[in-house]
């Protein structure tokens, strides 16, 4: 039987997490949904884009802790949004003033607004004076074997390689790259970017991810809520079955039941 997830913790920088599920908190209709679904999921860390949502820069505007409190959920500050390494660290020393000395943050430096792939020179210099800095770094890359085990060796606590492009859903279209980081890292691997529905979240942790961040997949679903559920559901199931075992793969049949003595 798998144990429960308390005893089977995601532990990103010494804190343990009971849920391998992190969510977003973007694109959904209003906070309402945003609540919702983040309980739906069972997430127990949400990333926030600090240059697009109120967290209290905004006094007298809509705050997205009032509907999920710090002291539920782990608060992860992104710099999404962000296109160099100085435009990076700077929104990450905003999120540690707002969130009272915050030191966990996920880094994502883009190269473009077409393909919102990784600008990964600007990332590695971000990520070395973050961790200078005394952040706990989560970072967003490419899915290049040696670049993942660069960032680790920089410091990172948690190295999160794409699947596919941010929204895309398409899926796990980089199996092989994500099994050689995986194999190598003395970090959590958690996939982040290209989920596009259920099945994609449990072939990430089938093939050994620590974890699955998303927003899209579940924002962009016509019931979110339910999306969430869903996604909940196959993180576990995905983490269980890597656990378990699979059988090998093999070209040909075999039977099912034993058929040494057989009658006749």
């Amino acid at each position: 039987m798998t144990a429960p997830a308390h005893l089977d913790p995601l532990v990103i920088a010494g804190t343990p997490y009971a849920s391998r599920l992190l969510t977003g908190t973007g694109k959904f209709t209003d906070l309402e949904q945003t609540r919702l679904a983040t309980e739906a999921a069972g997430a127990r860390i949400v990333t926030v884009a600090i240059r697009r949502t109120n967290i209290g820069q905004n006094p007298g505007e809509p705050n997205l802790l009032d509907v999920l409190p710090p002291e539920r959920y782990t608060i992860l500050p992104n710099t999404a949004g962000c296109y160099t390494a100085d435009d990076a660290v700077r929104t990450c020393r905003l999120a540690r003033e707002l969130l009272d000395g915050h030191k966990l943050v996920k880094l994502e430096v883009l190269g473009d607004q077409r393909t919102l792939y990784p600008d990964v020179v600007q990332t590695l210099a971000a990520a070395e004076t973050l961790v200078k800095d005394g952040f706990d770094v989560m970072v967003y890359t490419s899915d290049d074997p040696i670049l993942a085990k660069r960032l680790e060796e920089i410091g990172c606590v948690a190295v999160m390689p794409l699947a596919a492009p941010i929204g895309s859903g398409l899926g796990i279209q980089n199996k092989y790259n994500l099994i050689e980081i995986i194999e190598s890292a003395n970090v959590p691997i958690i996939v982040d970017a290209g989920v596009g529905t259920a099945s994609d979240a449990s072939i990430a942790m089938e093939l050994g991810c620590d974890g699955v961040l998303m927003n899209t997949a579940i924002a962009g679903a016509k019931d979110p809520v339910l999306m969430a559920h869903a996604m909940k559901l196959a993180v576990e199931a995905g983490r269980a079955a890597f656990k378990a075992g699979r059988i090998p793969r093999k070209r040909f049949a075999s039977a099912s039941s034993p058929i040494d003595g057989l009658v006749g």
